[in-house]
């Protein structure tokens, strides 16, 4: 884990109000996957930086026990022209810390390090954590994702 200054970004992409309670979450945020990756959606996003998808959650109620946004998106040069049933977003960047998991995406290694990172003893600021699937993410059976979270 290490300490990093995240610069300020855009995204578009789809996005869900969803909560951790109940498994809610998890499972929602599973079928917004879904409807990204069966909709083609990496391919409509008008003028991406790259091809890398950003799992974002943001807009937090509280802490992550309360309702929050998820974005699953592309960084993008502009947030001008924004695709019908599509959400753009600005985020300030700030102080993260970062790790990254590596394993089989089917065996819920995304779930499981979410909860490790709840009972950290993180100082954090809940504006805009989120995961990054960048070309080491490919393999789904073998992917190595990257993960920020906001501290203060």
């Amino acid at each position: 884990m290490q300490k990093v200054k995240v610069e300020p970004f855009q995204v578009i992409g789809l996005s869900i109000r969803t909560t951790n309670e109940g498994g809610r979450g998890a499972q929602e945020i599973g079928a917004l996957w879904q409807r990204f990756l069966g909709e083609g959606v990496l391919n409509k996003i008008p003028g991406r930086i790259d091809d890398t998808i950003y799992s974002i959650y943001a807009d937090y109620e509280g802490d992550h026990t309360q309702p929050y946004t998820v974005i699953l998106g592309c960084k993008v040069k502009s947030v001008d022209q924004v695709p019908e049933g599509m959400t753009s977003k600005s985020f300030d960047g700030g102080d993260y810390v970062t790790m990254s998991v590596r394993g089989d995406l089917s065996k819920g290694i995304i779930a499981s390090q979410w909860m490790k990172i709840w009972e950290m003893d993180l100082d954090r600021a809940f504006t805009a954590d989120f995961e990054v699937f960048g070309e080491k993410a490919q393999n789904p059976e073998d992917a190595e994702v990257d993960f920020f979270v906001a501290v203060r």
